[in-house]
């Protein structure tokens, strides 16, 4: 018995744009600066101390990279201190925030995301990939949903095959 059957691709023909946030992830490191180093008894930080490790300090290897500046201690840090650390942060790092690596990756994202042409999207069916080897904030989902309901037909989040709805335009 000879029985030939053509499969076909439901799901390529299906009109579905698949989009993965993780393309909008950070390509550059991101590293932690932690002022607690610097405090004296881990508990106050010596103005003059801290002016000294500034001018010595290499700050060579923190090019090239987002940086977040934080202090983990149950210390009171005053706001010319991180101040300081920014003035010479911002002459090697990609950009400089105050928090740590959850904070500074959402940050970089929802940037990332706010220079996006949403126009492209206009009347299409998109899937928000869900899963993936980078991690993704959820606020990014929250934001790039929020400005792809005002363009696309729909949204689903998942993959192809297997969706969630999420919105729908109602006609």
């Amino acid at each position: 018995m000879d029985i030939q059957e053509n499969i076909i691709n439901k799901v390529a023909q299906s009109g579905l744009i698949t989009i993965d946030l993780a393309n909008h992830a950070p390509k550059a490191p991101i590293e932690i600066y932690d002022i607690k180093d610097n405090l004296f008894h881990g508990l106050i930080l010596k103005e003059k101390d801290f002016r000294e490790f500034i001018k010595t300090h290499d700050w060579s290897q923190y090019k090239d990279k987002h940086i977040g500046i934080v202090c983990t201690a149950d210390a009171i840090v005053p706001t010319w201190a991180y101040m300081l650390l920014s003035t010479k942060l911002a002459d090697y790092g990609l950009s400089i925030h105050f928090g740590d690596e959850e904070y500074v990756r959402k940050t970089l994202f929802d940037h990332a995301l706010s220079t996006l042409d949403y126009s492209q999207y206009q009347d299409q069916r998109i899937v928000v990939k869900g899963c993936g080897d980078i991690p993704v904030p959820e606020s990014a989902f929250v934001t790039f949903t929020t400005q792809l309901s005002k363009v696309a037909k729909s949204v689903m989040y998942g993959e192809p095959c297997s969706t969630v709805p999420v919105f729908k335009r109602k006609s």
